[in-house]
C-alpha cells in the first residue's frame, strides 16, 4: 500500500512537471530578444554618431518600448504562439526600417 501511494505521488509530480515544461519553454524566445538588443544598439549608434536628432531618437525608442510591451502581453499567458512570434517579427521589421530611414535622412544633430 505504501509503495502504491509513493508511486502515485511520484507520477503526479512527474505529470505536473511535464505540463509546466512546455509553458516555460514557450516563453523564452532568444530570437526576439536578440533582435531587440541589436535594434537598440543601432539606435544608440545613430544617437552617438549624430545621425539621429532628439525627436527621432525619442520616436524610435518609443517604438521599441511598444514592441517590448506587446511581447510581455503575448507572453503573459506563459506561451508565445507562432502567430504572436510572426506579429512581433513584423513589428520588428517595420521598426528596423524606421531606424534605417531616420539614420539615413539628411537631418543631422547639431
Amino acid at each position: 500500500m505504501r509503495q502504491i501511494r509513493l508511486a502515485a505521488a511520484l507520477s503526479l509530480s512527474l505529470a505536473a512537471a511535464l505540463v509546466a515544461l512546455p509553458a516555460l519553454a514557450g516563453i523564452r524566445d532568444p530570437g526576439v530578444n536578440r533582435r531587440q538588443h541589436s535594434e537598440m544598439l543601432r539606435i544608440h549608434q545613430g544617437a552617438t554618431g549624430g545621425a539621429l536628432t532628439g525627436p527621432e531618437l525619442q520616436r524610435l525608442a518609443a517604438e521599441q518600448r511598444s514592441i517590448r510591451v506587446e511581447e510581455r502581453a503575448y507572453k503573459s499567458d506563459g506561451f508565445l504562439s507562432r502567430r504572436e512570434r510572426a506579429d512581433l517579427a513584423r513589428d520588428q521589421n517595420v521598426a528596423s526600417r524606421h531606424i534605417w530611414i531616420e539614420k539615413h535622412d539628411a537631418q543631422r544633430r547639431r
